[in-house]
């Protein structure tokens, strides 16, 4: 029987087919399993599935990207050292825990750096998340794309954050950075370095009096079930590393390289959106839940950016002068200035 004399079901069929072996061309039978520390339900699990449905599609099948949530792999620190010696395939990360070893993401962590997520995208998407990401090889990790945490905030069972003086001896918990430890240090707070999958039993215990985190996780991990008060201090913006142990990146064909490539940043593009959609019902959800929202003023929010530029200053200085130089020059040119 001819082509042409089939009917259009049958040729349609016939084409997916062809398509779906033609996909299949240089790619072995994988899984990949990616571990995260936050629920299915964040704005992540929308960028993974995308991801995973993705590279599915495009290996006609071959490619199995399986999810893990809530940490069950091991914290963030632990996780990524799975990575790096090809234990474990990928992982979903802040910088934070990544600067000890490749101490140029620190540049990601100065405190009040981006003014807003637009450039934070234009930064990471370009040619400077490329360097960052060439950086990262010699340590075993290999960055696919930026996903996004968002802009990270106060919560506290004590009081809300109105000022720079309302920091003063909170006990706070923060991530495994040296930065965020001496930027709340010199706010006055008590700074706890701590694994985000011990927090909400930490804030439970009263352990811990606060910690800062972008609205989808505070809302994803219920830690309005055991603050009182959200205050949006905008201090810090947080991308997510979606990172590929480079021990399975170089078995992998070119084409599996470009597929696992070109989903992660498919996935980063739903998962940005969803983060921005997810927001704004967090917020309304929590305020419903009995969670104090405030904001803080542009007056003290420039007092409190003025007064932890010390820290911000002292760590620039310390890093790689090529990873400041090109980040802040590049953040005058997107500002015009």
């Amino acid at each position: 029987m001819k082509y042409s004399k089939l009917t259009p079901i049958a040729a349609a069929l016939l084409l997916a087919l062809a398509a779906s072996a033609q996909a299949a061309e240089g790619f072995q039978d994988r899984t990949i399993r990616v571990s995260n520390g936050v629920s299915e339900e964040h704005p992540n699990g929308d960028g993974e599935r995308k991801m995973a449905q993705c590279a599915a599609d495009k290996s006609g099948g071959k490619m199995k990207i399986k999810l893990f949530w809530n940490g069950t792999l091991g914290n963030e620190l632990a996780t990524i050292q799975q990575v790096r010696t090809g234990s474990l395939e990928m992982v979903l990360a802040s910088p934070a825990p990544i600067t000890g070893i490749v101490p140029e993401l620190g540049v990601l962590d100065l405190p009040f750096l981006f003014d807003n997520a637009i450039e934070a995208r234009k930064i990471l998407d370009g040619k400077i998340g490329d360097w960052f990401g060439a950086k990262m090889e010699p340590a075993g990790l290999i960055n696919l794309a930026w996903m996004e945490s968002g802009f990270r905030h106060t919560t506290s069972s004590k009081q809300p954050i109105t000022k720079w003086e309302d920091f003063q001896g909170i006990k706070l918990r923060v991530m495994q950075s040296p930065i965020y430890i001496d930027t709340f240090k010199a706010m006055g707070a008590n700074a706890v370095p701590m694994a985000f999958s011990e927090v909400y039993s930490a804030l439970e215990m009263k352990a811990v009096d606060g910690q800062e985190n972008p609205v989808n996780n505070i809302e994803n991990m219920k830690f309005y079930e055991v603050q009182k008060y959200l205050s949006f201090t905008k201090h810090s913006y947080t991308p997510t590393l979606v990172m590929v142990s480079k021990k399975l990146w170089d078995t992998m064909s070119a084409d599996e390289k470009k597929v696992l490539k070109d989903c992660a940043i498919e996935g980063r593009d739903v998962q940005r959106k969803a983060n921005a959609d997810a927001e704004a019902k967090s917020i309304e959800m929590m305020k419903k839940k009995g969670i104090a929202v405030n904001d803080v003023t542009p007056t003290e929010l420039q007092r409190i950016r003025d007064k932890t530029k010390p820290i911000s200053d002292s760590y620039a200085a310390k890093l790689n002068p090529e990873a400041v130089s090109m980040v802040f020059n590049e953040l005058k040119a997107i500002r015009g200035k």
